[in-house]
This record gives C-alpha cells, structure tokens and sequence, in this order.
C-alpha cells in the first residue's frame, strides 16, 4: 500500500512538473523578448529621440508667434494642445525605455557580453531615466511644456546612452548584410 502511495505520489510530481514546462508562457531569453528590445530601440531612435522631434515639440518659437497675435483662446489652445502633445511623447518614451529595461534585466544577460559595472552603470540609468520622464511629465502637467528645459536635456541624453548600449546588445540581431550596407560596401553577405 505504501509502494503505491508513494509511486503515485512521484507520478504526480512527475506530471506536474512536465505539466508547467509545457504550460509555460514564455522562456528567459525568448525571441519575443528580443523583438520586444529591438522594437522599443527602432521606436526611441527612428521615432522619438531624434533632435529635431525633441526640438520642435519643446521649441518655444511657435509660442512666441502665437503670443505676437494677441488672442487668449489661440493662446490657450496651443498651450493646450502641446501639453497634450509633450505628455504623448514623454509617455511613449517611457513605455520603451520599460520595455528596454525589461528586456535589459531578464534576457540581456543571455545574449550580450555586458561586464558588472556596464550592467550597473546601465540600471541607474535606467532608474534616472524613468525618474526623469516621471518628473517632466509632473512639470509638464503642472506648468506646461517649456517649464523644465534642463530635464527635458537630461532626459533626451540619458536615454540616448541607454539605447547605445541597448545597441550593442542587441548588436547581433543586425543582419550581416544590413551591417555591410550602413558601412558603405555594397558587397554581398557570404552566407
């Protein structure tokens, strides 16, 4: 009686532990999670981070115009509309260093050659950046969009360094042939 209570006790272990591999939803290191960082990383560089985007959306010129016309509801509306527009775009750059950071602290270290301090150095920047964009959307939220120049810089610098190193860590999921073109050879990749 003992030897089945016991042997059906170790089947059931037996398939409950198979039962959770197979149920599992997603492993460290999966390729979701790689997709995820390097869609997170096109969106920062190719969408949000470009200097001339920060600029424009920041740029205190088309305040100054809409001030030269004299009219409180113009005034009002644009300050509105930008605020709306500062807080979109300060969200969506919080959103992708989230999912860089998520990516960074669940599979980077399968896949990227990142020493303790690099990895360190990184976590603070990740925490200073969400910090930041936090802040600006407080400031942002509270006193308008012009209102924090120096975080708004900070922001745009920290988060430009983390995506260099996210970069690299991502480095290899460039295609050889991609890597080749954007260094002037029009050779084909050997494959």
């Amino acid at each position: 009686m003992i030897q089945l209570i016991l042997s059906l006790l170790i089947g059931s272990l037996l398939l409950l532990s198979v039962a959770s591999f197979v149920f599992r939803r997603r492993a460290e290191g999966s390729s979701v999670d790689l997709v995820e960082a390097r869609q997170a990383l096109n969106a920062l560089q190719g969408g949000l981070l470009p200097a001339e985007l920060v600029a424009r959306i920041f740029d205190r010129t088309d305040l100054e115009y809409v001030n030269m016309q004299r009219s409180p509801e113009v005034r009002e509306l644009f300050l509105e509309e930008r605020k709306r527009i500062a807080l979109v775009w300060v969200g969506r750059v919080r959103k992708q260093i989230t999912r860089l950071k998520s990516f960074h602290l669940g599979s980077a270290r399968f896949y990227a050659g990142l020493d303790l301090r690099t990895e360190l150095s990184l976590a603070l920047d990740f925490a200073r950046l969400l910090f930041a964009c936090r802040m600006l959307e407080v400031f942002v939220q509270l006193r308008g969009p012009y209102a924090a120049p120096r975080i708004l810089g900070a922001t745009a610098a920290t988060a430009a360094k983390v995506c260099s190193v996210s970069q690299e860590s991502l480095a290899f999921l460039t295609p050889v042939y991609a890597v080749r073109a954007v260094n002037g050879s029009a050779r084909h990749a050997d494959f």
